[in-house]
């Protein structure tokens, strides 16, 4: 007798209704009908406009902004919780409150614990999510997290620019790990930019550990907020006698006056990931960003969830 699997119920948020769109098309099936009220003070309140009993509902919303996109998300995971649903996974592309993971100075809150257990409190089975700002924070949650890594979409794309003498680097100490990780996939060397802050978002000095004469460069992270680390880290590369450098980032926050900042830097190009959204006039201005979709990655990992498949076999790069 062949598995019975609960009927999925894709949902967007309204934050990520284009990469919600493109999810749902590659799963196969279309977006639920859900509607988002707003009180004229700013109050929101999401009504599913379908039945969700009984089924395996999948909400579609990253956390970036997240005063409004979080509550959002927690109060669409209690809807559905109240609307019987079977089992729900919160799908976050981009996890907001990261980079609070730790108390680094006395009398700090640790946020990415906090909206943990928000996400919990609120009812939801799972969570999924991608290049969390560090790994572990997975073990922030007291439910099941499957964390996605964006070097499945990113490698490919590095392979095809065959790059002569190909190195790969760090902008900071804290992605070491990340960098060398990338490195094992072409046998290449890494380096690291170390730098050190007078406050968030402000850079006080920088420096290189390693090599970088002649080689092609290609800095790699997780979140570009202001673009400051990133430009700075490719000047300083440059300067040092690298043929050419490039940055991949898998979240976009872009803030500020991001965008002008890229276009300037002598980067050859930013390749980073859909999991949000960008603004749309700024992007098809920029000569230099690239967008690669997390869409077939995140609905594959849909399915396999709801057939209880494995998640991480999606991780081998052919």
């Amino acid at each position: 007798m062949p598995l019975q699997f609960n009927t999925v119920k894709l949902f967007a948020g309204s934050g990520t209704v284009e990469l919600a769109e493109k999810i749902s098309k590659s799963y196969g099936k279309p977006l639920g009908d859900m509607t988002l009220s707003k009180f004229s003070d700013g109050e929101i309140q999401p009504f599913y406009n379908e039945s969700i009993r009984g089924s395996d509902v999948f909400l579609i919303q990253s956390t970036n902004q997240p005063s409004d996109n979080l509550i959002e998300l927690l109060l669409m995971i209690d809807a559905a919780k109240r609307a019987s649903a079977h089992y729900i996974t919160a799908v976050v592309p981009y996890f907001g409150y990261a980079r609070q993971d730790r108390k680094d100075k006395p009398r700090v809150a640790i946020g990415a614990k906090m909206m943990a257990n928000l996400i919990t409190a609120a009812g939801a089975h799972r969570i999924m999510t991608m290049d969390f700002h560090a790994a572990q924070i997975q073990g922030f949650f007291d439910i099941p997290v499957d964390h996605l890594d964006g070097s499945i979409i990113f490698v490919p794309y590095i392979k095809s620019l065959n790059l002569a003498n190909l190195t790969i680097a760090s902008p900071d100490m804290g992605g070491s790990y990340r960098a060398r990780t990338f490195a094992k996939f072409f046998n290449a060397e890494v380096i690291i930019c170390d730098k050190r802050r007078k406050r968030a978002n402000e850079i006080e000095s920088m420096s290189i550990i390693g090599d970088v004469k002649g080689q092609d460069v290609v800095l790699i992270d997780d979140i570009c907020d202001t673009a400051g680390t990133l430009s700075k880290a490719a000047a300083l590369i440059m300067e040092n006698g690298a043929n050419s450098v490039r940055a991949v980032c898998t979240h976009a926050v872009l803030s500020g006056k991001a965008y002008e900042t890229i276009e300037n830097s002598v980067l050859s190009e930013m390749i980073v990931t859909d999991t949000i959204q960008l603004d749309p006039a700024k992007a098809a201005a920029s000569s230099k960003i690239k967008v690669l979709s997390t869409a077939e990655l995140f609905g594959s990992a849909i399915r396999n969830v709801n057939e209880h498949g494995s998640i991480s076999d999606l991780f081998e790069i052919k």
